[in-house]
């Protein structure tokens, strides 16, 4: 029984320990599908950032375009006003020319050619165009041009107006940008084109480990090492890599069915060490237990003869003599049997088991106490007839009444009228088995001994050594393939323990 719970403790271990390696898997693999995930959304969001940034540079080309033939037309109209019609549209002419100024809110600054003596605007008339505001002014090719005469230039900057787009959607660019790669379980990544040698950008790394053209090449190699990279194109049809490593986070996991493997196998080795410690001491508990019980079953045999030599001596031997030296030489060699038949496996024969069990209750009854009563109850007419050896039989059902005799010598209640002390041994059977119960209307055991009455070395006696049932059991489970054991038991009513044997 004891080893097939091992046995079933050990296998739930087993089963539980692969359940939680494979559910840390699990994990795991979810974990690393959702990386994967976001690495995607994140390289796709750089797509989208590149043709933004693409789109956006675009239109700020052509605004800066569209400015530029702004700023031509406007001189254009200026020169107009050398022509000799010109009272004639001049009114209109001007009029056009500050329209064009206003609607495209482009500061403008227009100087004398020859000394930058500054003309427009009128704030800054009279100054002249140098230092700081000639550097803030000279981003863009200025324009030359005549007016009544003079030579005069044109300088202007971008609009302020694209001035502040430019910097919102460069802002929101960044910003967008940063959220994606904050919420990317901070993945190390890496986007490069498809010659893998241009960086297009990078996130969750130290920026000097991709410093250099020779350190990106060395990340990329680990990152491909770690995962397969992603092979995404840009809105325009360009195509560009992402290289990325796994979390620490995924990493531990990857790590940790090892290190539960390692702690599984601490345990068993362990777990064996005391089973078998535990096995070891049992086994001695046995061997002491053995040497004890052969001493006290030769005990009684050898006291008998050794009263029969006193007595003898100087006598006359007699056939009574003789036959009572004959039963102790009997008891001698059934002991030596019984012994010898401990640790093989024990020849059996069919027998007859009432026959058998009269015969050691025959015994017993010869060297019990005078009060105490068996009764046998076997149906008349019937055979009960098992593969048996009698002589460990025999010493399973000595040792069951002897428990049941001293069960009620040492009954303690006085408070109801106490029967007289009885054994009873009933035989039943079927078609496959023999029931053999031993009953005794003794002191009875309480839960707390029944779960235990079996384990070895334990024992309620004061002088025992717990090896009486647990040897009866071993005799009829193991060397008998039957069973023993308790049917019942009542504090103060007594207790019935049931030998099962298949015919």
């Amino acid at each position: 029984m004891k080893a097939r719970i091992k046995l079933l403790l050990l296998t739930i271990t087993i089963a539980l320990a692969l359940v939680a390696l494979w559910q840390v898997q699990r994990v795991a693999n979810q974990i690393k599908e959702s990386e994967e995930a976001k690495v995607r959304l994140w390289a796709s969001a750089v797509g989208q950032r590149n043709q933004m940034a693409t789109t956006t540079a675009h239109f700020f080309e052509q605004a800066t375009l569209d400015e530029r033939r702004k700023m031509r037309m406007y001189t254009d109209i200026l020169q107009s006003f050398n022509t000799t019609d010109q009272n004639t549209d001049f009114q209109f002419s001007l009029a056009y020319v500050n329209y064009i100024v206003d609607s495209s809110h482009t500061p403008i600054i227009i100087t004398t050619a020859a000394d930058s003596l500054i003309t427009v605007p009128r704030e800054l008339s009279g100054q002249k165009l140098t230092g700081d505001l000639l550097a803030e002014y000279s981003l863009l090719p200025p324009f030359d041009y005549k007016l009544w005469g003079m030579h005069m230039r044109l300088y202007y900057k971008e609009s302020e107006s694209y001035t502040q787009l430019r910097q919102v959607l460069d802002g929101f660019t960044q910003t967008f940008l940063t959220e994606i790669t904050q919420n990317s379980v901070l993945v190390p990544v890496v986007i490069v084109d498809s010659s893998r040698t241009r960086l297009l950008a990078f996130g969750n790394l130290d920026s000097s480990s991709i410093a250099t053209p020779d350190a990106l090449q060395a990340q990329i190699l680990d990152m491909e090492k770690a995962n397969e990279p992603l092979a995404l194109t840009l809105p325009d049809g360009t195509p560009y890599y992402v290289y990325y490593s796994s979390t620490p986070l995924l990493r531990s996991l990857r790590w940790l069915p090892l290190f539960w493997l390692f702690i599984g196998a601490v345990l068993i080795l362990v777990s064996y060490y005391l089973f078998r410690t535990t096995h070891t001491a049992e086994q001695n508990r046995i061997w002491v237990g053995l040497a004890k019980e052969t001493a006290h079953q030769l005990g009684t045999p050898l006291s008998s003869l050794m009263a029969w030599t006193e007595y003898l001596q100087g006598k006359t031997l007699t056939d009574d003599y003789t036959r009572e030296l004959g039963k102790d030489l009997d008891r001698l060699s059934t002991i030596t049997h019984r012994f010898s038949k401990i640790g093989s496996a024990p020849e059996l024969k069919e027998s007859d088991v009432c026959q058998a069990t009269t015969e050691a209750v025959a015994y017993l009854r010869s060297r019990s106490p005078r009060h105490i009563k068996f009764n046998l109850a076997f149906p008349e007419g019937e055979t009960f007839v098992a593969p048996l050896n009698a002589y460990l039989f025999q010493w399973v059902i000595e040792n069951l009444c002897k428990n049941a005799i001293d069960a009620m010598e040492h009954r303690t209640d006085v408070s109801t009228p106490r029967p007289d002390p009885t054994i009873t041994i009933v035989a039943s059977q079927d078609a496959r088995k023999i029931y053999l119960d031993i009953a005794d209307n003794g002191c009875g055991m309480p839960r707390s001994v029944q779960r235990r009455i079996f384990d070895s070395g334990f024992t309620t006696k004061t002088r025992g050594w717990g090896l009486g049932l647990p040897l009866a059991r071993r005799i009829i489970n193991q060397y008998h393939r039957g069973r023993l054991y308790l049917k019942y038991s009542t504090p103060a009513a007594g207790s019935c323990f049931r030998i099962e044997l298949k015919k």
